[in-house]
């Protein structure tokens, strides 16, 4: 029997991801991941089962990328303003042609909706953390007068995740990058003390 070729599994998941990221799960096939992985199909299997458990995997390692890029937007400016701001603006790609592409966080949930249990648990876990982040943050914004003290910071938190998600789409189906900031500053404003 002949031994299974070796190869870098981090790299393989690597480029599986572009695929996916780039096609989408559903018009991703088989052959396109062995392809990009430069692997053959028993080792696919062996090492990452089908191709929605490799989906999974390169999900959760995107979305534990993405809530770290996340997170160190959101906090490193010293306002908080300018941090949601820059989370906000840092969704939207320069380059049309990354725009286009899928986003395996939002394009998720497009992809198997919200009925998938495992899917769903995952994204909530990762969700969980970066969410805790934003209420700090908005509640700091409160604490300078940044923030209007009336605005209720739950409903503040939950609408920016929402206004990320819609960024991210309007992005996946070509809304230019000026138009896609131009609604970010409108959220951002939204919170604003007057």
């Amino acid at each position: 029997m002949a031994r299974p070729r070796e190869f870098d599994r981090d790299a393989a998941l690597k480029a599986a991801t572009d695929v996916f990221w780039s096609k989408g799960f559903a018009a991703t096939s088989t052959e396109d991941l062995v392809q990009a992985m430069g692997i053959g199909r028993q080792s696919f299997y062996n090492a990452f089962g089908d191709k929605r458990r490799l989906y999974l995997e390169a999900l959760e390692a995107y979305q534990r990328n993405a809530t770290s890029c996340h997170i160190g937007r959101l906090t490193t400016p010293a306002s908080p303003l300018d941090g949601l701001r820059d989370l906000l603006v840092g969704l939207i790609p320069d380059d049309d042609a990354l725009r286009c592409k899928g986003c395996l966080g939002a394009g998720s949930v497009g992809e198997f909706g919200v009925t998938d249990p495992e899917l769903m648990e995952m994204r909530e876990r990762m969700i969980a953390g970066f969410r805790a982040k934003v209420i700090e943050r908005l509640r700091e914004g409160q604490r300078l007068g940044e923030i209007d003290p009336e605005i209720d910071i739950e409903q503040a938190a939950s609408f920016i995740e929402i206004t990320m998600s819609g960024l991210q789409l309007a992005a996946r189906g070509g809304a230019g990058a000026q138009h896609l900031h131009a609604l970010a500053a409108f959220a951002v404003e939204r919170f604003r003390a007057r």
